[in-house]
């Protein structure tokens, strides 16, 4: 078995979301995750650019997508696992399986419907903490790391880990956690976790907000996060770290996109489905969030 993947990245400038195709060089079989649908909300516009670029990518590299993974239920960018799906004609959709009390609570605020499953059937398969799968011959595994959204998973595939919001970059710190479910406590420790991986394991993260200006830049490792983290690294306590992240979070404005794309993002990236006139609609619930 391959412990190397090779990693395709793809930085969209309007999310700050970073996408990966993590490839077996042995066998050309891969996973994508944390995909990007394009949405527009001032025209309330779908789009799929970002995503045809990851297909335009697997096509190029005569790819076999085996995965299409979620980190968690995401707040500011739609998911694009369906239209890849069915554009690629296979790749399994998986997220966490603690996916069922976020879409609960967010079936709720958005009226969806005694119909509306809440039980994480809209996504091919619900992975487990400690759960093993293969990518051609490299390993996975799917580590729970709760914390940012109750549901939030990180994947060890080989050498690298992907954590979602669950780490930034060191110079930009960790993710928020006053989003329904979330809970500092829980983050910091999700991220000692992290910490107990070896120090040259790659991380790559999901988003990249260029503190300072910088370039974009999404791949660290876990002995630079444990070095340099400016807000999580060796020797915080998880009471200097709940605090800082408490006080921070109460600054913090809600992501632009979230009230639509949690409605795509429950559902496993499917759209609503067309009224009686043939449109699609997403709803703005006022004074919920």
């Amino acid at each position: 078995m391959s412990n190397v993947p090779e990693i395709l990245s793809f930085f969209d400038k309007a999310t700050s979301t970073i996408s990966y195709i993590v490839i077996d060089p042995a066998t050309k079989h891969a996973a994508i995750v944390d995909s990007v649908l394009d949405y527009d909300p001032k025209a309330g516009r779908v789009s799929t650019a970002s995503a045809d670029e990851l297909i335009a990518a697997v096509k190029a590299n005569d790819l076999t997508i085996d995965w299409i993974v979620e980190t968690h239920v995401h707040a500011d960018h739609f998911s694009a696992a369906r239209y890849l799906q069915k554009h690629l004609g296979r790749g399994v959709i998986g997220i966490g399986d603690h996916i069922a009390p976020v879409q609960s609570n967010f079936a709720d605020i958005f009226d969806m419907g005694a119909d509306f499953a809440t039980d994480g059937r809209q996504f091919d398969h619900l992975f487990k903490d400690g759960e093993r799968f293969m990518i051609g011959t490299v390993e996975a595994e799917a580590i729970y790391t709760p914390g940012h959204t109750p549901a939030c998973m990180s994947y060890l595939i080989g050498n690298a880990v992907f954590v979602g919001d669950t780490l930034f970059m060191p110079d930009y710190g960790t993710a928020r956690c006053d989003f329904p479910g979330g809970d500092a406590h829980a983050l910091y420790a999700s991220v000692q976790r992290l910490f107990a991986l070896p120090p040259e394991t790659r991380v790559f993260t999901a988003h990249d907000y260029q503190p300072g200006g910088r370039a974009p830049a999404w791949e660290s490792t876990i002995g630079e996060q444990k070095a340099g983290n400016i807000q999580i690294h060796d020797g915080i306590s998880e009471d200097e770290f709940v605090v800082m992240r408490e006080k921070r979070d109460a600054t913090l404005a809600a992501p632009v996109l979230i009230l639509p794309s949690l409605q795509v993002n429950i559902r496993g990236g499917d759209l609503p489905d067309p009224s009686h006139n043939g449109r699609r609609y997403l709803k703005i619930p006022l004074n919920a969030i």
